[in-house]
């Protein structure tokens, strides 16, 4: 084992004393980050959270292959010094890498040798409040590296030094809301969502100008009265605190200069008391101009959602042939346990073209074939002052944790979860400003889980062909899988996300396990790739926690003898052949 493995731990404990802070030193020679490295992927390098504009998450390096990734040995390693799920992937600069992690903290590090660049950590109120304290990622562009505060801040900080160049309050945190994702960026601008839609906020996408933090533009994802879409909302003051949060970066098409983001559920999650309306732009995807903000497509994955089915995953731009026709599609696998495929247009409307299930569900009874629009069976539909039972549970057939698509393979990867379903009791509930804004009964919805009769299995990994809506292959876990994929052109999938601690290399032809390491923790963050000096390193940050642990209590009470605990704590890893 390397003597640089488990590094960086005392660095850590002297930071979590301090505040806003800078340490260590000044990165010499950093390579600006423009648009056209970032509109043409440098596979040496990790500029985005899944790679590519497109949302791939995925490499042409080829070192590391199926055939040798048995050799796959750990470099160095870093702990981060805080505890609570670690979800950002390490995005790497021409060796410099820059890992944001929960506690409002950004560490760069040398990414050959693991040493500590200069670590960033800003002060947490004391009276934040949020549901999902995690972070997912910067943004690189320019010489900046952009990061969005859990208290609703968002910061430019200077790439070589750590030192803050600018700092703009995107919201009140003090009103619910927060923001855990990695913040987009592209022509001059950063663009951010907000968290909190469980806290009956009104979520919003706003862009600032990089160099300055100027506001450009700001798009609310619930539509005020006389706005498109207020039509879908009853005639009352629900739509001010409709959710509809936007905590997932999206994808963008340099083509068409259109910005594709998931939008998340409404709030409170029983569609009863929104009046049975489609309530958008509710677990959308919208189209948004980059330069204007103005929503000028959009599609909703179900209508009035009472099943907390957040669809914030945005979809993956990709060629297909489907149909007869080939054509740019928007592929999206959506917590409702559906595989979409759907057409934008370069004027910003989105055609609906086919959608089908990965996992079992009892919701939906029909799909319209011209557009989408789901057909629920009332016995699996939520509703007030009565109990409902339905599959798959709230955290879907997939949550937010990335599918990858393979151009080589011409095949999605998705992490996936099958068996477990959930039961919400529907209950009026008043707005309180800073209180959860549910409108369900919490202890029915956190101990009335169950399994479906004859389970075997939970956690998957799928390999589809969505060209032949044909799944190719799927490997199963015994318990739950919240990893996000990586495929590389080695014939490679990299992926944790289970209970076991493992990172592992899967073929991506066949799903065969052929390497595999114990972590300290559990991963539920992407795993990225790159190279230096011509050598492939591949880098996870393993760190249990949010969803990933409270699903974990979940299956101790409903799964008899189950006594599995995965311990917390942050690290990031880098492995190469040795």
């Amino acid at each position: 084992m390397s003597t640089k493995f488990l590094t960086g731990l005392g660095a850590a404990l002297v930071v979590s004393l301090g505040a806003t802070v800078a340490l260590a030193g000044n990165i010499q020679n950093y390579s600006t980050v423009t648009d056209e490295r970032l509109e043409n992927q440098e596979h040496n390098n990790w500029l985005q959270v899944r790679g590519n504009h497109e949302g791939w998450l995925h490499s042409r390096l080829d070192q590391i292959t199926s055939s040798n990734v048995g050799n796959l040995q750990p470099v160095w390693s870093f702990a981060t010094g805080v505890i609570e799920g670690h979800q950002a992937p390490p995005i790497v600069n021409d060796g410099v890498m820059f890992v944001a992690t929960p506690q409002n903290q950004v560490i760069a590090l040398d990414a050959v040798s693991g040493k500590q660049l200069w670590r960033y950590k800003r002060e947490i109120p004391e009276d934040l409040f949020q549901l999902h304290p995690t972070s997912r990622g910067v943004g690189l562009y320019g010489d900046l590296v952009y990061f969005a505060a859990s208290d609703c801040f968002l910061i430019a900080l200077d790439a070589k030094t750590g030192e803050v160049v600018w700092e703009v309050a995107v919201n009140d945190y003090q009103a619910g809301y927060y923001m855990s994702l990695q913040p987009f960026v592209a022509h001059g601008k950063v663009v951010v969502g907000t968290s909190g839609g469980e806290y009956g906020i009104r979520g919003h996408i706003t862009a600032y100008d990089t160099a300055t933090g100027a506001e450009v533009w700001n798009t609310y994802t619930i539509p005020a009265p006389g706005e498109p879409g207020s039509d879908t909302w009853p005639d009352d003051d629900a739509w001010k605190t409709g959710g509809g949060s936007a905590w997932n970066t999206g994808t963008y098409d340099a083509d068409t200069n259109i910005l594709y983001w998931g939008i998340g559920n409404a709030a409170p999650w029983i569609g009863e008391t929104r009046g049975f309306m489609d309530n958008l732009y509710t677990t959308s995807v919208v189209a948004m101009d980059l330069d204007s903000g103005k929503i000028i497509g959009h599609h909703q994955y179900h209508w009035n959602d009472s099943w907390d089915w957040d669809e914030v995953s945005p979809p993956i731009i990709r060629p297909i042939t489907y149909g007869g026709r080939t054509f740019k599609a928007l592929v999206n696998v959506a917590r409702n346990g559906h595989i979409f495929v759907l057409e934008p247009t370069p004027e910003g409307p989105i055609n609906f073209v086919d959608a089908w299930p990965y996992v079992y569900g009892n919701v939906v009874t029909d799909i319209d074939p011209k557009t989408g629009r789901f057909t629920y069976d009332k016995a699996h539909w939520p509703v007030l002052n009565e109990k409902v039972e339905f599959c798959p549970s709230l955290w879907g057939g997939k949550d937010w944790p990335s599918a990858a698509y393979n151009p080589d393979t011409d095949m999605i990867y998705i992490p996936a979860n099958e068996n477990i379903c959930s039961t919400l009791l529907g209950i009026d509930q008043e707005f309180i400003q800073g209180e959860l804004y549910l409108g369900v009964d919490i202890p029915i919805l956190m101990n009335e889980f169950f399994m479906r009769e004859g389970w075997d299995h939970v956690g998957e990994i799928q390999a589809w062909n969505v060209s032949d809506k044909k799944e190719v292959w799927t490997h199963n876990f015994e318990h739950q899988n919240w990893g996000p994929i990586l495929s590389t052109a080695g014939n490679l999938l990299f992926a944790g996300g289970t209970n076991d601690h493992m990172f592992r290399a899967f073929d991506a032809s066949n799903g065969s396990v052929l390497w595999e390491y114990p972590t300290l923790s559990g991963i539920t963050a992407p795993p990225s790739t790159w190279s230096v000096d011509g050598t492939q390193y591949v880098g996870v940050v393993s760190g249990w926690g949010v969803d990933a642990e409270r699903k974990q209590g979940v299956f101790r009470t409903i799964i008899p003898g189950y006594d599995v605990h995965v311990p917390q704590g942050g690290a990031i890893y880098v492995f190469a052949l040795q």
